[in-house]
């Protein structure tokens, strides 16, 4: 059975990425992969179904809609995540420390061994009403 409804598919909500402007290109990518993980795995809803190609091949679910990707100053960030703590929303973070660890166990201790305030963000990943997001990343800019 396929499905013939074409309709175009809006979303009520945003899934947002906010990087530091002044990461290396490698740390950007694997800073946008570690975040989004997390929200796929707290929020089972954005996930879609599973793919299969053409010969019945089955691949994994993705998230079921686009996740935008913007940068800004180290101070957009720390603003970005004061607003993302104040309006209770999903969020994720990647600390610079969690360049330096090599495993889980030792990146979870190097977040809690800061304060919230404190933290040295790297990125940024946020999930929630799409008015809620844009609020929350007042300043930053689409990533080039």
């Amino acid at each position: 059975m396929t499905n013939t409804d074409h309709t175009p598919v809006r979303f009520d909500t945003k899934i947002a990425v906010l990087l530091r402007e002044d990461l290396e290109t490698w740390q950007r990518l694997n800073v946008t992969a570690f975040l989004v993980s997390g929200l796929g795995t707290e929020l089972p809803e954005v996930i879609g179904e599973p793919y299969a190609d053409a010969d019945g091949t089955p691949y994994l679910p993705m998230f079921r809609q686009p996740v935008l990707v913007f940068e800004g100053t180290k101070e957009t960030l720390t603003a970005a995540h004061g607003r993302a703590l104040s309006r209770g929303l999903p969020r994720a973070v990647f600390t610079t420390d969690l360049f330096t660890t090599g495993n889980d166990r030792d990146n979870r201790a190097a977040v809690r061994a800061v304060g919230a305030g404190e933290l040295d963000l790297a990125g940024l990943a946020v999930h929630g009403p799409r008015n809620a997001v844009d609020k929350v990343l007042k300043g930053a800019r689409m990533h080039p």
